[in-house]
C-alpha cells in the first residue's frame, strides 16, 4: 500500500504560477510511474501529465503542454507539478496517483493509488 498526499494547490491569478507537491508514504514509490490528474466540477476525471519511474519518460495533455513540468525527486519520494501561465480553465481538483508498472501512462484507470487531491482555482 502506497499513501500519496498532495499540497500547493491554492488560488492564483490568471498566468500565474503555482507548484504541487505529491509525498508517498514508501521508497517503492521509486519504481512507480506517477501521474497527475484532475477534476473540475460537473467534469470527468482527465489526464494532466504523468512520468516513469525513471524519469525516462513523460506526458502531458496537449492543453498543458508547454504549462506545465511533471519531475520526481525519488530521494524525497515526491512528485511535482509545476504549472505556469494559468489559465481559469485550469480551476479543478487536482491528484497525483502511482502505477506499479512504472509506465507514463495517460489512462486513469491503470493507476492503482491516489491521493485526496489539492483544489487549484484560477481567478481571471
Amino acid at each position: 500500500q502506497v499513501q500519496l498526499v498532495e499540497s500547493g494547490g491554492g488560488l492564483v491569478q490568471a498566468g500565474g504560477s503555482l507548484r504541487l507537491s505529491c509525498a508517498a508514504s514508501r521508497r517503492t514509490f521509486n519504481m512507480y510511474a506517477m501521474g497527475w490528474f484532475r477534476q473540475a466540477p460537473g467534469k470527468e476525471r482527465e489526464f494532466v501529465a504523468a512520468i516513469s519511474w525513471d524519469s525516462r519518460v513523460t506526458n502531458y495533455a496537449d492543453s498543458v503542454m508547454g504549462r506545465f513540468t511533471i519531475s520526481r525527486d525519488n530521494a524525497k519520494i515526491t512528485v511535482y507539478l509545476q504549472m505556469n501561465s494559468l489559465k481559469s480553465e485550469d480551476t479543478a481538483v487536482y491528484y497525483c496517483a502511482a502505477e506499479r508498472t512504472g509506465l507514463a501512462s495517460t489512462r486513469y484507470t491503470t493507476y492503482d493509488y491516489w491521493g485526496q487531491g489539492t483544489q487549484v482555482t484560477v481567478s481571471s
